[in-house]
């Protein structure tokens, strides 16, 4: 014998309040009374109701999809910021698709936008068009990490004070010969990094010499790259603060394959605090971003800019920290002043 479906209705007359009240408690339990709460959720159980959100979905003409666009899927640095992200939009009922801009053409970004595909988008690549996440055809966008200008809300970390607290403590460890392995030239992040540490250098009196500055990206090659450069130096920066923790483990471990301890002949400092870090040897000191924090953040300012149907919102800065490990110690001897 085929078993009833248990309606809204339903849920409604056990509960003795309203469809739309119902439908209210379980959309947005926040806006209503806790004991009408408790009533429709004790009458959903009773009755096994299981609300249909093809339809809900329909009715309020959404897609109850939500849109990441992250430069690079096999960058281990997103992880926990998509993690944070789906902790948000999981619960408030939306799905969470992601595609990389990397490997998808940079004009489908129109489409993602136009096409109708999702009610709100996370960007993580500041270097996609502008232009294009200008259109009033798309639906709300949100920033994280990354940013473009200050048209657009972001979530992101203040990267140059991230990059101050990094020289400073160099600084305090005795090192006056500091390096620093950039990310790629034209990004937000990389000239936000380098004008923070340009910044405290100035403060400290020492110079930011171009000998000095490894040009490079964010990836493992780069930091390899920065350290046979750093190798091949007649005087070489006694301590190095890398752009980024990737950038940090290539450069280690390259030095490490050429017979160079660190941190006894050289000091290393990372950006990001990718769970890699603390397994390394020697583990690596870096500024933490809080990015399970970043996710949930992006996810709450985007879920009421839908709510309010609204284009445009506020952005936040979230402060960093100092982890501090064992890749930094004091310069060796003899070698703590400039040259």
């Amino acid at each position: 014998m085929r078993q009833k479906v248990a309606t809204i209705q339903d849920v409604a007359r056990l509960s003795g309040v309203s469809t739309a009240t119902v439908s209210r408690a379980l959309s947005h339990p926040d806006r209503v009374a806790e004991p009408t709460r408790e009533a429709v959720l004790r009458a959903v159980r009773e009755t096994g109701y299981v609300a249909n959100p093809m339809a809900r979905n329909l009715r309020r003409r959404r897609t109850g999809s939500i849109l990441a666009l992250v430069p690079n899927l096999a960058n281990p640095f997103f992880s926990e910021i998509l993690s944070g992200l789906a902790s948000v939009l999981t619960p408030a009922g939306y799905g969470l698709l992601i595609a990389d801009t990397h490997t998808d053409p940079a004009g489908r970004l129109t489409y993602y936008l136009e096409s109708g595909l999702a009610d709100g988008v996370v960007v993580f690549d500041g270097t996609l068009p502008e232009e294009a996440l200008a259109t009033r055809r798309r639906p709300p966008v949100i920033l994280a990490c990354e940013w473009m200008g200050e048209t657009l809300p972001s979530v992101r970390v203040d990267n140059a004070a991230g990059a101050e607290i990094a020289i400073r403590h160099l600084h305090e460890m005795g090192h006056r010969r500091i390096g620093h392995a950039m990310g790629p030239v034209g990004n937000v992040l990389t000239e936000s990094r380098l004008a923070g540490a340009r910044r405290a250098l100035e403060a400290l009196g020492l110079p930011l010499r171009e000998d000095w500055i490894f040009r490079g990206d964010f990836g493992l090659a780069s930091g390899s790259a920065a350290a046979m450069t750093w190798l091949g130096l007649k005087e070489r920066p006694t301590a190095v603060f890398c752009a980024s923790d990737e950038a940090a483990c290539g450069f280690m471990g390259a030095l490490q394959h050429a017979g160079i301890s660190v941190p006894s002949d050289v000091s290393v400092v990372g950006f990001d605090d990718i769970e890699v870090a603390a397994h390394l040897v020697p583990p690596l000191t870096t500024i933490r971003q809080p990015r399970r924090q970043i996710g949930r953040r992006a996810g709450e300012l985007l879920s009421a800019m839908i709510e309010a149907r609204a284009l445009g919102g506020p952005s936040e800065l979230l402060p960093v920290e100092l982890i501090r490990r064992q890749s930094v110690a004091p310069p060796p001897p003899g070698q703590g002043e400039l040259p």
